[in-house]
C-alpha cells in the first residue's frame, strides 16, 4: 500500500470505514462462494478442458477474495470467516435437479450481477484502494461472463489466433449457434407452464361450484372434467398455432435474408460481421469468419436468418410435438383438483381438494425456478398464495351464485 493510501485511510471516519468494511466483507464473502462452486464443479468435471476452464475460474475468485482480505485488513476490520457452503451454489436443489447446463446459466447470470455491483460500487464506494481493486475483479469478472457463456456453448473463449485456429473457433462458434437453447430446458418449461395453467383454471372452477353446490360432487367432477378437457384442447391447439407461426415467420425471413444475398452480397456481409463485432470479435477476425461463412451461400443465408430471428430451424419448436406436450400437461395439471370428488363428497372433498391442490400449486411454483432461475421457496410460496386467493375468490363467489340460483338450497 502506498504512503498516500494509508494517509487516506487514517482522514476516514469510523462511520465511513464501517460501511466500507461492510461492502468489502460481502465481496469476499462472494468471491469465497464462488471459489468452492467453481472448484467442485471442477472435481466433478469429467472433461479435461472445461475441468480446466472450471479450476481456472475458482484460481481467479481466490484471487479476489485474497484482494478483499488484504484491504480489509489495511482498513483494521476483523478477519472475515466464510459463511457460506462448503460446496458454494453447486449442491442447491436448483442446481442438482436442472443439471450442468442449468447450474452454468445459473453461474452466468450470477456473473452478470457481479460485474453490475461491482460497476455500482466504483461509482459509489469512495475508497481509492478498494476502487483499484474493483476495477481489475470486474475486467476478470467479464472475462468471466465468457468463459461461462462458451462453456453452455460448448466451444472454447475466441482468442487472437492463426488463420487455422480461427476456422477452428469459427466451426465451433456456428455449431453453438445452431445448438441454441438446450431442448430439455424448453421441454421442461412448457409441461410446467401448461400444467401450470390446468391446475389454476380448473382450481378455480372447482372452488366456484364446490361453494355454489355445497361441494355436491356430482356436480364438482362434471364441471372440472369439462373444464379439464376444454382447458387442454385450447391450449394444445394454442401451442400448435405458436410453433406453426414461429416457423412460418423463419420461413419468411429466410426467403427474404436469400434475397438480400442475391441481390446485395456485400452488403449481407458487412451485416454479418459488424453483428459478430458487437459481440466482441475484432474487425479482423470477424470478416475472416464472414467470408468462410460466405463460401456456402445457404449457410450464409441461415446465419443471417438466424441473426434477425435469433433462433435457428432446429432450434424452432415442433408444432405436433407443442401441441401434445401442452394438452398432456394441462389435462395433469386440471386432474389435479377434481380427484378427491372422486372419492369424497361435501365440505371434507372440498377441504381436500383445497390442500391437494395448494401443495401441487407449491410444487409446480417451486419447479418453475428451475426456468425463471429464482429461489424455489420463494416462487412456490408466490404461487401457492395466488392459488389460494384465486380459491377463496371463487369459492365465495360461487357461494353466492348458489344462493342466487337456488343449487346449493
Amino acid at each position: 500500500m502506498t504512503a498516500n493510501s494509508s494517509s487516506d485511510d487514517s482522514k476516514m471516519t469510523a462511520r465511513d470505514r464501517n460501511r466500507i468494511l461492510k461492502i468489502l466483507e460481502s465481496n469476499w464473502q462472494a468471491e469465497m462462494r464462488g471459489y468452492h462452486t467453481y472448484e467442485i464443479l471442477a472435481e466433478r468435471e469429467s472433461d479435461p478442458a472445461r475441468r480446466a476452464a472450471f479450476h481456472t475460474l475458482a484460481q481467479a475468485e481466490q484471487h479476489h477474495a485474497q484482494l478483499w482480505f488484504e484491504r480489509i485488513r489495511a482498513l483494521g476490520g476483523p478477519e472475515p470467516v466464510y459463511n457460506g457452503p462448503r460446496a458454494g451454489e453447486a449442491d442447491t436443489l436448483a442446481n442438482r435437479a436442472g443439471g450442468v447446463r442449468l447450474a452454468l446459466r445459473r453461474l452466468e447470470l450470477d456473473e452478470s450481477r457481479d460485474i453490475a455491483k461491482y460497476a455500482k460500487q466504483i461509482k459509489e464506494l469512495g475508497d481509492e484502494p478498494s476502487v483499484r481493486i474493483l476495477e481489475q475483479a470486474l475486467q476478470d469478472e467479464r472475462e468471466h461472463y465468457r468463459t461461462l457463456s462458451g462453456l453452455i456453448r460448448n466451444r472454447r473463449p475466441i482468442a487472437p489466433s492463426s488463420p487455422e485456429q480461427a476456422k477452428l473457433a469459427l466451426d465451433e462458434l456456428l455449431a453453438a449457434r445452431q445448438e441454441d437453447h438446450p431442448k430439455a430446458a424448453g421441454w421442461v418449461g412448457d409441461a410446467i407452464y401448461g400444467i401450470n395453467d390446468g391446475l389454476g383454471a380448473i382450481f378455480g372452477i372447482v372452488s366456484g361450484v364446490s361453494g355454489a353446490t355445497l361441494g355436491n360432487s356430482k356436480f364438482v367432477i362434471i364441471a372440472g372434467m369439462v373444464g379439464m378437457i376444454a382447458s387442454a384442447l385450447s391450449m394444445g391447439s394454442g401451442a400448435y398455432l405458436a410453433a406453426k407461426s414461429e416457423r412460418e415467420i423463419y420461413e419468411a425471413e429466410f426467403s427474404r435474408e436469400r434475397e438480400a444475398v442475391e441481390n446485395n452480397e456485400a452488403e449481407a456481409r458487412e451485416v454479418l460481421s459488424l453483428s459478430y463485432q458487437i459481440r466482441g470479435l475484432p474487425q479482423e477476425e470477424a470478416d475472416r469468419f464472414v467470408e468462410h461463412l460466405a463460401k456456402d451461400k445457404s449457410q450464409f443465408v441461415r446465419t443471417l436468418a438466424q441473426e434477425r430471428l435469433n433462433t435457428t430451424e432446429d432450434g424452432l419448436r415442433k408444432p405436433l410435438t407443442s401441441a401434445i406436450s401442452g394438452a398432456l400437461s394441462t389435462a395433469i395439471g386440471a386432474t389435479i383438483p377434481v380427484v378427491p370428488f372422486f372419492f369424497l363428497s361435501g365440505y371434507p372433498a372440498v377441504v381436500v381438494a383445497a390442500v391437494v391442490s395448494l401443495l401441487a400449486h407449491f410444487a409446480v411454483g417451486a419447479a418453475k425456478s428451475l426456468i425463471t432461475i429464482r429461489s424455489w421457496w420463494a416462487s412456490g410460496l408466490e404461487m401457492t398464495f395466488v392459488g389460494a386467493v384465486e380459491g377463496i375468490v371463487t369459492y365465495f363467489i360461487g357461494i353466492a351464485i348458489g344462493r342466487i340460483s337456488g343449487a346449493g338450497i
